[in-house]
């Protein structure tokens, strides 16, 4: 039996699953082939750890019908140390704060549900203050393309072990940027989702109103595969939400982005250059990019730390701190060490000032599909961030800091690689649950670029690069009239962020007749003697779909089309009484050619 290899996909560890060539009781053997020491892990599962799970999967197995009905079968992945797992020690990287959890995090329980292993704790920068991946006493977790450099934080060890191939997949939290901007410096995926999209339930919280749990992978597909497995409201979890299924499933035609009107990467001519790059294989790509004013992002960025979500910060560690203020690390007491300079005035004051900017950025966003930003300005060695722990600290957060006080969402995603051979990576934000739509756009960049996944300097054949999951429903709708693009009506379906997918045609058995009014429509009616019309397909949000209905007048209504190669989708039907004194139009093959021809014989 051949054993589990570093730098494997989800779908590479499936199939070695699927045919044979693994079982989950050589992951124990996999471990013991893993480097040591390594300052990424904080724990990593032993024999008692390992044994638990897999009982509990072989259960789970049997109880499901077999291995293949869970997604995730035997497939091993990290946890950063500052989320739940039962059995297993908590940290949030302070040793004097460690304990045992009596419970284990909903959105690691789903992934174990789904047959996945837990085969490790993460180092984090402690109490997930921090983006560089240094502020840790269980020492700083180095850059996986150069050891010189900081690997980013807070979620530095999660990164680390998915960009080295250890695990296909990690655990993360953001806040403030910290399940993106150790992707960036990695060259690997961060999926920051929208927040209350995943519970956060059986997490030491950084900023409570604000935390987000977030994931890292090898490719956008496996991190889409992830957040459609974990997401989920949780009634037992406060901050949770219902996605509204309103948001688009793909991006325009073309797509629009939006980037900052003035950049910033404090002097890194290789960053800027490497961004350049980017930008301009996303023209090459369709994609109209656009300056927007900036201003609004950085004064609400600026309000994370220069305001009273640090007391938020402080405030669940308080009585921890009380007992053992010698417990923080230096730089995130330098951090904390303003909190009683907030009142309660103060606190809302900056909420006020966060709904106002918010209300900005939204406007400023109006009409683009995202945000395009470097995912950090620059990256600084260890060294030097040891030296100066808060100013470069600071430089990281330019481009994320604003994301979670916006209610946005963000997927990192590597770019054009600096001259120097360290990742750029890149981030697209879009507007909370347009997470699929963000997935879309990155998954072509990161097709485009083709770029070695993460530091294990393989490239996945196209042919491996599985589909992106339906992280929200949409409804496929065929249109045949005035809802086609360019027609009065089509504002109907783009309103509603509904996208078009494709022109086809019908299976050859429908009539097509036109109706007088205003503006005038056609009808299409199932008949055996019919013949094929063509139709337009259109992707609407689920959440949108009712009110559309609603708007249909009779004879019309929605109804089930077959299209020309069998596939069956929701769209614009008629009832056969309603056509019998109507012209039929059926030989023009179409609406459109039938406008044309009216046009053209006025």
């Amino acid at each position: 039996m051949t054993g589990p290899r570093t730098g494997w996909t989800l779908d590479e560890w499936r199939r070695g699953y699927r045919h044979g060539a693994l079982s989950p009781t050589a992951l124990g053997d996999y471990m013991a082939t893993l480097p040591a020491p390594d300052p990424a892990w904080i724990t990593i599962a032993d024999d008692r750890h390992l044994t638990a799970q897999i009982d509990a999967l072989d259960d789970a197995a049997s109880a499901a019908g077999g291995p293949k009905a869970l997604p995730l079968y035997g497939i091993p992945f990290a946890v950063k140390d500052n989320i739940d797992v039962a059995g297993w020690p908590t940290t949030a990287a302070c040793p004097e704060f460690r304990y045992i959890a009596q419970e284990t995090a909903p959105v690691v329980a789903r992934l174990q549900r789904a047959g996945a292993i837990v085969i490790g704790k993460t180092n984090m920068d402690q109490f997930a203050t921090g983006l560089s991946g240094t502020r840790s006493p269980y020492g700083a977790v180095p850059n996986a393309f150069d050891p010189t450099y900081i690997s980013g934080g807070s979620s530095s060890g999660s990164a680390s072990v998915v960009a080295r191939g250890l695990v296909p997949f990690a655990l993360g939290t953001d806040t403030a940027g910290s399940g993106r901007v150790p992707a960036g410096f990695n060259n690997i995926i961060g999926l920051k989702p929208t927040r209350g999209w995943w519970s956060t339930r059986g997490i030491v919280p950084a900023c409570r109103t604000l935390d987000c749990v977030s994931v890292f992978a090898l490719t956008v597909s496996d991190a889409a595969r992830i957040a459609a497995i974990v997401a989920g409201p949780d009634p037992e979890d406060p901050y949770s939400r219902q996605d509204p299924l309103h948001a688009p499933a793909r991006p325009g035609h073309p797509p629009m982005l939006a980037v900052p009107d003035t950049l910033e990467f404090f002097g890194d001519l290789q960053a800027a250059t490497a961004f350049a790059a980017t930008t301009e294989a996303l023209k090459t790509l369709g994609a109209r990019i656009q300056p927007v004013d900036f201003a609004p992002f950085r004064a609400l960025a600026d309000l994370l730390y220069q305001g009273p979500w640090v007391a938020e910060r402080a405030a669940p560690l308080a009585p921890f701190l009380e007992r053992q203020p010698a417990a923080l690390h230096p730089a995130v007491r330098a951090v904390l060490a303003g909190v009683s300079r907030f009142s309660a005035r103060d606190a809302f004051a900056a909420e006020h000032e966060r709904s106002r900017l918010s209300r900005l950025i939204a406007r400023a966003l109006h009409g683009f599909d995202a945000l395009l930003v470097p995912t950090a300005p620059t990256i600084h060695t260890i060294a030097d961030m040891m030296r100066d722990p808060v100013r470069l600290n600071t430089q990281l957060g330019y481009y994320t800091n604003f994301v979670n006080l916006a209610d946005l969402c963000a997927l990192a995603v590597p770019g054009v690689a600096r001259q120097d051979g360290l990742p750029a990576g890149v981030t697209f934000i879009g507007p909370a649950w347009h997470d699929q739509m963000l997935a879309a756009l990155a998954q072509t960049l990161e097709r485009h670029l083709d770029t070695p996944l993460g530091a294990i300097r393989r490239r996945l054949p196209h042919h491996n690069h599985p589909p992106l999951p339906a992280l929200s429903p949409h409804v496929a709708l065929a249109v045949v009239g005035a809802h086609m693009q360019g027609l009065p009506l089509n504002g109907a379906l783009t309103s509603r962020n509904a996208v078009f997918r494709e022109r086809t045609r019908t299976a050859p058995c429908y009539r097509l007749y036109a109706l007088p009014g205003t503006p005038p429509k056609p009808c299409l009616v199932r008949d055996a003697h019919g013949a094929s019309i063509e139709v337009e397909i259109w992707d609407i949000p689920l959440g949108h779909f009712g009110a559309l209905v609603a708007e249909v007048p009779a004879p019309l209504a929605i109804g089930t089309v077959i299209l020309a190669d069998r596939r069956s989708v929701k769209g614009f039907l008629a009832e056969g009484f309603a056509v019998q004194a109507l012209a039929d139009i059926t030989a023009w093959g179409g609406w459109r050619a039938y406008l044309e021809e009216q046009a053209a014989d006025p």
